[in-house]
């Protein structure tokens, strides 16, 4: 039986970029139809980084990298935490991802993982809306990175749906934060929380089985 399963995630979320390889795997299945769902946790608001919030996001990324092998350099270290001042903000992402998923939606995934590798590998500031729409326009998504640059009323409207439907999934099935997968198939829906993307692929499918 084919299953949905919907990503809940927020693309500046370091435990969503720890749960990557998974989520990248889970895309790849063919008897599995991956929606991504940005729940925006981490968008707007005015956020700046400052030493303390610096300092307790690194033991979060030391604590990440340990669990899931994903790397957080010293390029993302000094380049993006030691930056104080700079904005916390995934707007731009946020927003880079719905343009994708409005012009090329078969690329989204590929494209969360570009933008997420571009921050704590490549110690780039993607909260900037300019370096991501250079990302997007380096992976060949002209069409995306125009639509960001210009913020069209129907890249805004779809954005903010995108957001309010994940809010909303988190809501109904009581999910306290990001990462989480809502599964659905014909028997019905329901949660599964972050801890399952950390351990056993096989066991994770295994979930996603009998799920709903």
């Amino acid at each position: 039986m084919r299953s949905t399963v919907t990503y809940l995630f927020d693309p500046l979320c370091g435990w969503c970029y720890g749960a990557s390889p998974v989520i990248q795997q889970l895309g790849q299945q063919a008897n599995i139809q991956l929606e991504l769902a940005p729940s925006g946790l981490f968008a707007g608001g005015g956020r700046t980084m400052d030493a303390a919030f610096a300092d307790y996001a690194w033991s979060n990324d030391v604590r990440i990298a340990k669990l899931t092998g994903q790397r957080f350099t010293e390029a993302y270290r000094s380049n993006v935490l030691g930056r104080l001042d700079n904005r916390f903000d995934s707007a731009a992402m946020t927003l880079a991802l719905t343009a994708v998923s409005l012009s090329d939606p078969q690329r989204e995934l590929e494209t969360l993982k570009t933008l997420q590798e571009a921050r704590y590998v490549q110690g780039l500031d993607t909260c900037s809306g300019s370096v991501v729409e250079t990302l997007l326009r380096d992976l060949g998504l002209a069409a995306a990175a125009d639509r960001l640059a210009t913020a069209d009323a129907v890249l805004m409207a779809t954005n903010a749906a995108r957001i309010q439907n994940a809010r909303g999934l988190m809501q109904t099935f009581g999910a306290q934060g990001v990462p989480a997968l809502v599964v659905s198939d014909g028997k019905g829906s329901r949660l599964l929380s972050g801890n399952a993307l950390y351990g056993n692929f096989d066991n994770l499918l295994g979930l996603i089985a009998v799920a709903a």
